[in-house]
């Protein structure tokens, strides 16, 4: 006798509502009724469902970014010195055995002789999505840096995530998939950002951490690990996601190891954004875990406007782009 199938239960619980006996759905189809009657008897139960969700969620109706033309285009990577307006592919002199690097970009009005405020930047996890969106997981494939700063003013550097051995870089979290360890990604960060700023004139008290999906939650995770490092930074952005919202498959991503991670904050400002989204992870889920702690006037957020999950709505204006820039402003002249 051949087994039944059993039915997939989603994130929503979509097919256990379909399949259950009680079920509007089941009560019709199990009539045999043809295609026109059951979609005249299920009609309203729809039309209920279509108007909750794009009342509640408002993300049916959040516009993607795919319509709106960029005003920026980032520079193609190519190798070679590092020189302005120009990205450059680099291996920190104790890697060179290794595949591990980072990418360096000196803004267009970049000179030697002159002090410029960092923008280290973490990317999100391999993937594609809905609406086009993606992300590589590589330094290369990073984009909110160039968006922030225009290509301007700013020195941009994006940074891997080490495997567990610390000789390749990890395109899913960080460390290896049987050992989430970050420490060869916090000892990469630790050599690469003095080596740079004493290279290239990175001024190391306006250096600003930076990043998406897995990036904004590797602000704090990464970030304010341990004293040595959380020392490092002038203020954070943290694009969608935040430490501690939700447990992930890495040791101490748990609420309570997240705040007490918070705590090495101290009094630094940092800016979190989100696009619109339905999923329970959003900006609104990040406002009530921090804005119930003693730092809630250290943050400021905002929705990018966007259906989209990916960093690349930074290259189009926006007013949360606008926001953002005018925050970062005002925390580099402090």
């Amino acid at each position: 006798m051949k087994r039944a199938r059993e039915t997939i239960i989603t994130k929503y619980d979509c097919n256990r509502y379909f399949y259950s006996k009680k079920s509007p759905f089941i009560l019709i189809l199990g009539r045999h009724h043809s295609p026109l009657v059951i979609f005249k008897q299920i009609k309203p139960t729809l039309s209920l469902a279509i108007f909750l969700f794009s009342k509640y969620s408002g993300y049916s109706e959040a516009p993607d970014f795919n319509k709106i033309k960029p005003d920026l285009v980032i520079p193609k990577i190519e190798s070679g010195p590092v020189v302005a307006g120009k990205r450059i592919k680099q291996i920190l002199p104790s890697y060179e055995q290794t595949s591990v690097y980072h990418v360096v970009y000196l803004p267009n009005d970049w000179q030697p002789d002159k002090s410029y405020p960092l923008l280290v930047e973490y990317a999100g996890n391999k993937y594609s999505g809905a609406n086009g969106d993606i992300s590589s997981g590589r330094p290369e494939g990073s984009k909110m840096g160039y968006g922030i700063s225009a290509g301007q003013g700013f020195i941009w550097v994006c940074l891997p995530y080490l495997n567990a051995s610390g000789s390749k870089i990890s395109l899913t979290w960080w460390g290896d998939s049987k050992n989430r360890t970050i420490k060869p990604t916090i000892d990469y960060c630790l050599k690469a950002i003095p080596w740079i700023c004493n290279k290239y004139g990175g001024d190391p008290k306006k250096v600003i951490l930076c990043g998406f999906s897995r990036g904004a939650i590797a602000c704090n995770y990464l970030g304010l690990k341990n004293d040595q490092i959380a020392k490092l930074w002038r203020a954070f952005i943290a694009y969608s996601h935040y430490d501690g919202i939700a447990p992930w498959p890495y040791p101490q991503s748990e609420r309570k190891a997240a705040l007490e991670r918070l705590e090495r904050l101290g009094t630094r400002q940092q800016f979190i954004c989100h696009e619109i989204t339905e999923s329970k992870l959003n900006l609104a889920a990040t406002k009530r875990m921090l804005n119930a702690t003693s730092k809630e006037k250290q943050f400021t957020f905002a929705e990018t406007g966007f259906r989209n999950h990916d960093d690349a709505w930074l290259l189009r204006p926006s007013s949360a782009r606008k926001k953002l820039r005018q925050w970062l402003e005002s925390e580099i002249q402090q």
